[in-house]
């Protein structure tokens, strides 16, 4: 009797040497992966449960730094941190919003988590380099022109802000040209420029246009800087003229490449 064929060899070799994976697995390797599989699972749901259901990683305490006009307590309520909730879940840049948004005064806050209970809010407040009056206040007008908090007592070394321009009269043109939010970031300009000695010296900066701003200083003496622009030539102009003139009462530096000062 004929033996079997070629193709019926292979179709029973096959058959009985099982699938080619299996075959390289073997058994102990393939219940090592099933095992090793097994163990990850586990420990995934671990760390979740750890992060979002369990006790351990959850909000206590929230801690404040930075601050110098603001308390602590009013940064931790504007800010609303759900205390007891998960560390994880804490939307940092949500609080940092609602803070900015809540408390004007601040300029920068960084939300950090501090595990494993604790969230930091580091805060930095705006500097007001100008004052406006506003009936019986302060409007505070920090380094970039914001008008960010009014005050009933004006800070000390901080110079006052008169906007003589309107919109009728001399400065009208320039009025309707800037508007007043201009106006106010060409002073807090002129501000920035000054020399140290003349701005620790200076109580109001007036501006009566675009091109006419000028400086009263604590002893009386006035300067007339012009605009904004060459502020730093104008500085250099400033200090060296004064030295020259100590006696002078009116100094100006709006074209600083021709300063002049008189008075005695």
């Amino acid at each position: 009797m004929a033996g079997p064929t070629t193709a019926e060899r292979g179709e029973r070799q096959q058959e009985s040497s099982g699938p080619p994976l299996v075959r390289r697995l073997g058994g102990p390797r393939l219940r090592a992966i099933v095992v090793l599989v097994a163990v990850l699972v586990l420990l995934g749901a671990g760390g979740a449960w750890a992060l979002y259901g369990s006790a351990w990683l959850r909000i206590e305490h929230v801690s404040v730094s930075g601050t110098r006009v603001l308390t602590p307590a009013e940064v931790r309520a504007a800010a609303a941190v759900p205390v007891g909730d998960p560390m994880i879940s804490v939307d940092t840049g949500r609080i940092e919003a609602r803070l900015r948004r809540k408390l004007p005064r601040i300029d920068t806050v960084d939300v950090v988590r501090s595990w494993p209970h604790g969230i930091g809010l580091k805060v930095i407040e705006r500097t007001p380099v100008l004052l406006l009056r506003k009936g019986g206040k302060f409007v505070e007008v920090d380094d970039e022109g914001v008008r960010f908090a009014t005050v009933s007592r004006a800070p000390n070394g901080v110079p006052m802000l008169e906007l003589s321009a309107s919109r009728t009269g001399p400065g009208a043109a320039s009025f309707r040209r800037f508007g007043t939010a201009r106006l106010v970031r060409e002073a807090v300009r002129v501000a920035g420029d000054l020399p140290g000695a003349v701005a620790r010296a200076t109580r109001t900066v007036q501006v009566r246009s675009f091109d006419a701003i000028s400086l009263q200083l604590g002893d009386g003496r006035t300067v007339a800087w012009g605009s904004g622009e060459n502020g730093r030539a104008k500085a250099r102009a400033l200090t060296a003229l004064m030295k020259a003139a100590p006696g002078a009462r009116y100094f100006d530096v709006s074209v600083p490449t021709a300063p002049a000062s008189s008075g005695s």
